[in-house]
């Protein structure tokens, strides 16, 4: 949302006929992190229905800079990180370490797997103990999506598998674990060089909230040009033809 937004910040404004036509808000360089903002909110969705004996964090900051984890989730079937990749519109096959989108292959495996080990590697020293942390990466929008032969070295879900993946898990941590670790887990100097730092999410959040009604409201105006278009363009022929029938009528009248 933040990148989306900051691209958008120096955009010019639809003129009033522009805006009347339905002109699209977004520039083109936004579109994608535009799209990518949407299609992770199904994750977080899904992720927050798991119930009481979980915690769900989101955009967890790690390092020293502006690096997060999508998502990291504790519970009774363990720790995970979560990494969620939007594919809209296109065929993803997973198998092995391959992880291809529309036949390209992508470094989501390898990216996942680091991710995973980093944060085993800060939640391990901050609890004092081993804590094992596996990856997995979920699919918020795809328009095909198949695993292959060999099993994927990451588990691969889309958003609607998460609920009934996680729920089929076997109790790993104790409840005394999973508080524990939650707690860890929710100090940000768990992650980050820099444990406290104020942000302005609630802002972006509105922010990009009132993008996405002025990209629908323009969406909607497009088709309505296009309906009145056609309207038009078929009221043409139409009111010839009615013109015809009248002239004859009217010869007819005074023949």
């Amino acid at each position: 949302m933040q990148k989306c937004l900051e691209i958008q910040h120096g955009a010019t404004p639809p003129t009033r006929r522009e805006r009347f036509f339905g002109k699209d808000p977004l520039v083109p360089e936004a579109r994608s992190w535009f799209k990518g903002a949407l299609g992770e909110r199904a994750v977080p969705v899904a992720l927050e229905q798991l119930g009481p004996e979980w915690t769900v964090l989101h955009a967890v900051p790690v390092g020293t800079g502006q690096s997060d984890i999508d998502h990291v989730v504790i519970g009774p079937g363990g720790v995970f990180t979560v990494n969620t990749k939007n594919h809209a519109g296109q065929k993803v096959f997973v198998g092995g370490g391959s992880f291809m989108v529309s036949g390209y292959r992508q470094p989501h495996m390898r990216n996942a797997l680091h991710e995973a080990e980093r944060a085993e590697r800060l939640l391990s020293v901050a609890a004092g103990v081993q804590v094992r942390v596996q990856p997995l990466l979920i699919l918020a929008a795809a328009a095909s999506f198949k695993v292959g032969r060999k099993t994927p070295k990451v588990v691969t879900l889309q958003a609607h598998q998460v609920g009934r993946w996680f729920h089929g898990l076997r109790r790993v941590k104790s409840a005394e674990e999973v508080r524990f670790l939650s707690m860890l887990a929710e100090e940000r100097g768990t992650w980050h060089v820099e444990s406290l730092v104020i942000t302005d999410t609630l802002r972006h959040v509105q922010r990009f909230e009132r993008l996405e009604r002025e990209v629908i409201a323009a969406a909607g105006r497009r088709r309505f040009v296009r309906q009145v278009s056609v309207l038009g363009v078929l009221a043409v022929p139409a009111a010839c033809l009615l013109g015809y029938w009248w002239a004859i009528a009217v010869s007819a009248l005074h023949g």
